[in-house]
């Protein structure tokens, strides 16, 4: 009976014009850009609500070498966390989303926080990429990945794997 009364009287405020408390959460989208000139080649998307403070999210991580050179095909160069502008977001491909509560979003935070904080160089093609990033980005958020990966240089074909591995990606 109780459910039926909150039931009606949300009904009821939603068609006064009445404001109710939203559900909180954040939607931590995985994406990859097709290579080209601009980077990263793979990032994620943050974007939502805190339940515990009701602050806004809206955001989004890449890994990338500061300086994008041959380089790169040579060894480890300094490299840093970058985030990207509208454009380049829509002209990407969203491959997957999940919703996490606040305690998940400080722990994806932290571990942005600990890419940008490394020891200089960090960039690596082939240990420390923008597809290692979100690879450990999955972890964070509770999804199933392949460490050993043949697809580190493949942003697309890397995420594709990882939804394969959680079917509950659908």
């Amino acid at each position: 009976m109780f459910r039926l009364r909150l039931m009606l009287l949300t009904l009821l405020a939603c068609c006064l014009g009445v404001a109710v408390p939203a559900q909180a959460a954040v939607t931590v989208s995985f994406y990859s850009h097709d290579f080209g000139d601009r980077f990263p080649h793979a990032f994620i998307v943050v974007k939502g609500t805190l339940d515990g403070s009701g602050q806004a999210v809206d955001n989004n991580f890449g890994f990338t070498a500061k300086n994008v050179s041959p380089a790169i095909l040579m060894g480890s160069v300094k490299g840093y966390v970058q985030t990207s502008q509208s454009d380049y977001i829509a002209k990407s491909d969203r491959q997957f989303s999940v919703v996490v509560d606040d305690a998940t979003y400080g722990q994806l935070i932290a571990k942005v926080r600990e890419w940008q904080d490394r020891k200089q160089p960090s960039y690596s093609l082939n240990k420390a990429n923008c597809v290692h990033f979100v690879m450990e980005l999955a972890e964070v958020v509770g999804l199933r990945v392949n460490r050993k990966s043949r697809f580190f240089k493949k942003p697309k074909t890397f995420l594709l794997e990882v939804k394969e591995l959680n079917p509950k990606l659908g």
